[in-house]
């Protein structure tokens, strides 16, 4: 077999091979590309859960400063309106405290405002539906109205 090493075939097999090595370095472009797709998706789930643990530190820091400041005090006051009003405070910094919930439920019971002490008992039982004291005062102002 004779090899025909003429311009036109030179020429045609050049092409050829251009035409293969760009399209290896096309899928090759194309698995890169799809690579950093899924590194972007990837990074920004990450982003997405350090800003989430970063929020809950926060929500840690600000439930214990709620307790520092106004849940630990609460009960020692003997005056009702001052302990309703540390535990509203207090559930400005930290809402989620169902036990806070339902000590400002109790509070306000005791004051006779047993509308607002409903909403307390309620809130309770939102965060935590297995509270039974919250459940039982709440069936008792229920009853009573």
């Amino acid at each position: 077999m004779k090899l025909d090493f003429s311009p036109f075939h030179l020429f045609a097999s050049l092409i050829l091979l251009t035409t293969t090595s760009v399209a290896c370095h096309n899928e090759a472009l194309e698995r890169q590309a799809e690579q950093l797709r899924q590194q972007e998706v990837e990074i920004a789930r990450q982003r997405k859960e350090i800003e989430e643990l970063q929020n809950q530190a926060q929500k840690r820091q600000d439930c214990s400063r709620a307790f520092r400041e106004y849940f630990d005090k609460a009960p020692s006051v003997r005056n009702r309106e001052e302990a309703i009003r540390l535990y509203r405070q207090g559930l400005d910094i930290c809402p989620d405290d169902d036990v806070a919930h339902y000590e400002l439920g109790r509070a306000l019971a005791d004051t006779g405002r047993f509308g607002e002490a409903e909403q307390s008992f309620e809130a309770a039982l939102k965060i935590n539906p297995d509270f039974t004291d919250a459940r039982r005062q709440l069936e008792t102002i229920r009853k009573t109205r």
